[in-house]
């Protein structure tokens, strides 16, 4: 569903976001690392705002750009304290475009009300869904680190530069690891307590969602269960957590994309 006549609050801090998020992606040669940080701040803090306006006002609505668009919003914060760690951290065109496509797509798309038969324990249900969807995308980005890391190695292409690849591989995996297991209490509250959060005649079933989320489930098993066990590491886990992440977007953004733009309606 197409938002036609949103507050124009919540219009002029989603433009002010995105073109804060893009600025220093589109000038990289000319924003020093200093001012795109500043840059990134300001557009994470009114992109917080229009999440807080369309999640939490009069009307809380919901659907896939708005999920993915709290995903970014948390990629972007988890991003801005490891940089803090680790000035080395790139990424501040990824990061600017993401943020900048997110806010966007959630202004015009910004799904439908929240069930009026819901229980008050689905906000924190969904909340630990988005949750695991951005630690699990925090784990992307540093895998596509990590790669790159991988190549400038193998090409003696300026190995100090970045973190060391050591260090990548654990945060990554870290990261995947706290996903997983918000990822098994979302499940399985679903499993449990589906009605009781979403209102009768929306108990546990075999929907899309659900067979996408427990095929992502089992590949992230398959990946802690791979490096424990087995000891993968490189291209062949950092595919499995790609392949999982697929599996996971799918789950909840993918059919409510289906729904909301495809079919244009909304569940």
């Amino acid at each position: 569903m197409i938002l036609t006549s949103a507050p124009p609050l919540s219009l002029i801090l989603s433009v002010l976001a995105a073109a804060a998020y893009g600025w220093p992606a589109v000038r990289t040669t000319q924003v020093n690392e200093h001012a795109a940080r500043l840059w990134v701040g300001a557009a994470w803090l009114m992109h917080g705002a229009v999440l807080a306006i369309t999640l939490l006002g009069e009307r809380p609505h919901f659907g896939f750009a708005p999920a993915m668009s709290v995903t970014a919003w948390l990629v972007a914060a988890i991003y801005a304290v490891e940089s803090q760690i680790f000035p080395q951290l790139p990424t501040r065109w990824t990061l600017g475009v993401v943020g900048a496509v997110a806010v966007l797509a959630a202004f015009f798309f910004p799904g439908g009300p929240m069930p009026v038969t819901a229980s008050a324990w689905l906000a924190v249900h969904l909340a630990f869904g988005i949750a695991c969807y951005g630690l699990f995308g925090i784990a992307v980005v540093h895998a596509w680190f990590m790669t790159r890391a991988e190549a400038r190695i193998r090409h003696a292409q300026d190995p100090n530069s970045g973190l060391p690849l050591l260090t990548l591989e654990r945060l990554t995996y870290r990261f995947v690891g706290a996903g997983f297991v918000l990822l098994s209490a979302t499940l399985l509250a679903g499993v449990l307590f589906g009605e009781t959060l979403y209102g009768y005649g929306h108990a546990w079933r075999w929907d899309h969602k659900t067979v996408f989320s427990t095929l992502a489930w089992c590949t992230f098993a398959m990946l802690l269960i791979g490096r424990s066990a087995f000891g993968w590491r490189g291209k062949r886990a950092v595919n499995v957590l790609y392949l999982g992440s697929a599996f996971l977007l799918l789950a909840y953004v993918g059919s409510r994309f289906v729904m909301e733009v495809i079919l244009g309606r909304t569940p």
